[in-house]
């Protein structure tokens, strides 16, 4: 049985691990243990008893925008909506903290999102800190081909 719970300070070896290929393929940004060490709080884990098989974040931008990244799921368990479920964890999270308007993602699976009600958007409607603070660490900055996406909250 998949549960989802949030993540703490011992399960950064198994995240950073869980990512490894995505990272080389720059699907997902690399992000330092020391990073996710500080943002430990945003994350949350799918877990089959203790073993990690998909994660995402919430980062909060700002009183009106959250953001979801680095949503990974194990190959092995993938189509099993796990990633779904952890799509609406975060979303129902961005709700809990009283994100006033959108829910973000930048993504290679726009589908995916649209599924679960994200809509796309220009991605010059992105917060321009976004695109200084993550996106030039990026391997395709600044020719990306992502999808941004956002979640109304409203």
């Amino acid at each position: 049985m998949i549960t989802l719970v949030k993540a703490n300070l011992t399960d950064i070896p198994a995240m950073q691990e869980l990512v490894i290929s995505e990272i080389k393929e720059g699907v997902i940004l690399n992000r330092s243990e020391d990073e996710v060490a500080t943002n430990i709080r945003s994350y949350v884990l799918a877990k089959e008893g203790e073993k990690l098989v998909g994660y995402t974040a919430l980062h909060i931008h700002s009183r009106r925008v959250a953001e979801i990244r680095s949503l990974i799921v194990d190959e092995a368990y993938r189509g099993q909506k796990i990633g779904q479920a952890l799509v609406r964890f975060a979303v129902e999270e961005a709700k809990a903290l009283r994100v006033e308007e959108d829910v973000l993602v930048l993504t290679y699976q726009p589908a995916f999102f649209e599924k679960l009600g994200f809509s796309e958007i220009n991605k010059e409607a992105i917060p321009e800190h976004k695109i200084w603070a993550d996106c030039i660490k990026c391997i395709h900055f600044p020719v990306c081909n992502e999808v941004a996406l956002v979640y109304k909250l409203l």
